[in-house]
């Protein structure tokens, strides 16, 4: 019995916001607005996929390295460094040249690192009025793209030497693009009202 209360909880009894605001309030609205028999059955955030392209990458390959350390301090987690697959000659890229790090979040930093964007990066955008809700992919998941890595609090101003855009897909459980806007907004995440 023991044992079951200690694997259930986290170390140091450390749980993020999001994920109790997703088991406390999250679950019952949409057990009530979708009329879901099993808790269990209600969408939910899967993995978070934070994606930074590097181009200039080809020319000078320290560019590739501060993006790979920026986006390990964004995300808390080390990158991977993407290669190309195939060689385009227009652009100057070889096969398996690196262009570009990519972080996949799960679990608890994928919960921190929602938190984080939501309340913190995404209101520091210039002008920004609301995330646009045609973003979906048909699947439930939602990407949006980010113009500067500055708008995260982790990020050195006086250190960056070039702007970089990134993507983060949000990737649910939901069937049905409706039910993951619906997640998302219960979620905190700003969507435009059009």
């Amino acid at each position: 019995m023991a044992r079951q209360a200690t694997a259930a909880a986290a170390p140091g009894g450390y749980v993020p916001r999001v994920k109790r605001v997703y088991q406390g309030e999250v679950v019952r609205q949409m057990m009530e607005r979708y009329g879901y028999q099993n808790p269990m059955a209600v969408p939910r955030l899967r993995k978070i996929v934070v994606n930074m392209g590097v181009g200039e990458a080809t020319q000078n390959i320290k560019i590739l390295d501060a993006a790979v350390e920026q986006l390990a301090a964004i995300t808390g987690q080390k990158p991977v460094v993407r290669r190309a697959r195939k060689s385009i000659a227009n652009f100057k890229v070889r096969k398996s040249m690196p262009i570009g790090c990519m972080v996949t979040l799960r679990g608890d930093r994928m919960y921190d690192f929602f938190d984080r964007l939501v309340t913190i990066a995404l209101p520091r955008v210039r002008d920004f009025r609301g995330l646009p809700t045609r973003a979906f992919d048909g699947r439930g998941n939602y990407t949006l793209g980010l113009k500067d890595q500055l708008v995260f609090l982790e990020i050195n101003y006086a250190k960056v030497d070039k702007v970089h855009g990134m993507n983060v897909t949000l990737v649910t459980t939901a069937k049905t693009d409706e039910e993951a806007r619906n997640l998302l907004a219960l979620l905190g995440v700003p969507f435009r009202r059009d």
